[in-house]
């Protein structure tokens, strides 16, 4: 059992960095983190971490038994469970995009919580690319194409998404006919940690996705604003449909340019590669596969 928590141990230290971070993640003093990380180098005949005042790192060596100890517990945990018939058990922290949550994950939570009973959840709300090794997030919930290639992405949904602006905007800009016509117009721009400040807008032409860059008069970074933006007449926006529909059904907002319709946006549970996915992070990527 002391090798098991040697290995544990270890290995957060390893994705987060920090022998006080893994303290804190593992519920154990740092002065433990640090006797049985040198008890391991010691019976290894190895050393496994480089240390300074701002950091940790992996050596070659560490790196070498990192990924060996990922496949060892992960076949731990399965065997833990392999042969009862329990449900999955432990903690499973996870990241999800606001507005997914808000409509499609949260409101179901409660069926995720009843079914797995023995999952503790720690669930945070991000826009951002997370770094799900180094923060230790098991999963996350994102809409958009996939940014990082050391992550996994498991399709959930293509969500529609549509152009609109205010009636107040169109009645002082004209309702654009024609992508032509868009140079007369105005667009919310989306400042995103991930792609940066953007105005610009997509359309589909034929097979073809056209992007046009329009001036605008603000900028936001979270999506609520973004709606709210337009809802003041500030600009066009373009949203997946179902964020918007009680707005489009009151009239508050209205849809343009039908026949150039914006890309479908993908919806997609990430995690990371090259490691094995625990019993419990698979039960509730399965779990999101139904919600959606």
């Amino acid at each position: 059992m002391d090798r098991f928590q040697e290995m544990q141990v270890f290995v957060r230290i390893a994705q987060c960095g920090s022998f006080s971070q893994a303290a804190e993640d593992l519920h154990i003093p740092r002065a433990t983190t640090s006797n049985l990380v040198k008890r391991l180098e010691q019976r290894l005949g190895a050393r496994l971490l480089e240390r300074t005042t701002r950091q940790v790192s992996m050596t070659e060596e560490g790196k070498s038994y990192y990924q060996r100890c990922l496949r060892i517990l992960a076949d731990v945990e399965d065997a833990d469970t392999a042969f009862k018939n329990t449900s999955p058990k432990g903690l499973l922290r996870v990241n999800l995009q606001g507005t997914l949550a808000k409509h499609f994950v949260m409101p179901a939570m409660g069926d995720f919580v009843s079914r797995y009973p023995n999952i503790s959840l720690h669930i945070g709300e991000d826009d951002r690319l997370v770094d799900l090794v180094k923060e230790g997030i098991d999963c996350a919930l994102r809409a958009g194409q996939l940014q990082d290639s050391s992550l996994v992405a498991k399709p959930l949904a293509k969500m529609e998404q549509v152009t609109v602006a205010s009636p107040d905007y169109l009645e002082k800009y004209g309702v654009p006919t024609s992508l032509e016509s868009l140079k007369h117009h105005r667009a919310v721009a989306y400042s995103s940690s991930v792609t940066g400040q953007d105005a610009s807008l997509d359309f589909t032409l034929g097979q073809e996705i056209k992007e046009i860059t329009l001036t605008s008069l603000i900028t936001v970074n979270g999506a609520d604003m973004y709606t709210g933006a337009a809802l003041s007449g500030l600009g066009l926006i373009q949203v997946p449909r179902y964020r918007i529909k009680e707005e489009l059904i009151s009239g508050k907002l209205q849809q343009v340019l039908n026949d150039y319709p914006p890309p479908i946006m993908p919806v997609s549970v990430l995690y990371p590669q090259n490691q094995q996915v625990p019993i419990r992070v698979k039960a509730f990527m399965d779990w999101l596969t139904e919600q959606f």
